[in-house]
């Protein structure tokens, strides 16, 4: 379906050069002499690039029609990261491209958001908060509570995160995924 330049608007996912994109904010400017046109920003969905695009009020822009779909992890092959589609049970294999930076974050059964056009995966959201045990660490001293130092330790996952002076070995963590920061201990 081809939209006019009034019907971008955030939140609209539109095909760009055979690519897809969703539209983060727009700008629409009508100058006293000339057409109106749309200044959009504009994140990848395949490669989370962000860029701006100016639209002419003659442009037909296509609709990108992305399916979500809630998938749970269930193990890595190779490349590949197998996902239960949890509507239909079927099995999902998802590249490592597609899955990115998102990989040491994610641990079994974990529960995802899956985008897909036309049955190819775009891209997996991660919950914001994951919680996780520390695997390793250099040993926390007693009284450590009050300062304000980090030190890296390592989730059970095998990525490396800055944590608090006081956090140890076997200790649960909260972790927010987009940011790749420690938030809080779990109890």
């Amino acid at each position: 379906m081809a939209l006019s330049i009034n019907e971008i608007k955030a939140g609209v996912t539109i095909l760009v050069d055979g690519e897809v994109y969703v539209v983060i904010d727009t700008e629409h400017v009508k100058p006293g002499k000339g057409s109106a046109f749309v200044r959009a920003k504009m994140r990848n969905m395949k490669n989370l690039n962000v860029q701006d695009r100016t639209f002419r009020g003659d442009e037909k822009i296509d609709q990108a029609f992305v399916e979500e779909r809630k998938l749970q992890y269930l193990y890595k092959s190779g490349s590949m990261y197998h996902f239960m589609d949890q509507e239909n049970f079927e099995e999902v294999a998802i590249s490592e491209d597609s899955v990115g930076d998102k990989k040491k974050f994610l641990k079994d059964n974990q529960d995802v958001l899956g985008y897909f056009y036309k049955n190819e995966t775009l891209n997996i959201n991660l919950p914001f908060f994951i919680e996780f045990t520390i695997t390793h660490t250099e040993p926390g001293i007693k009284g450590d509570t009050a300062k304000s130092g980090t030190k890296p330790a390592e989730i059970e996952t095998g990525a490396s995160i800055q944590v608090p002076l006081f956090i140890d070995v076997g200790d649960r963590i909260k972790v927010d995924t987009r940011t790749n920061s420690y938030v809080e201990r779990v109890s």
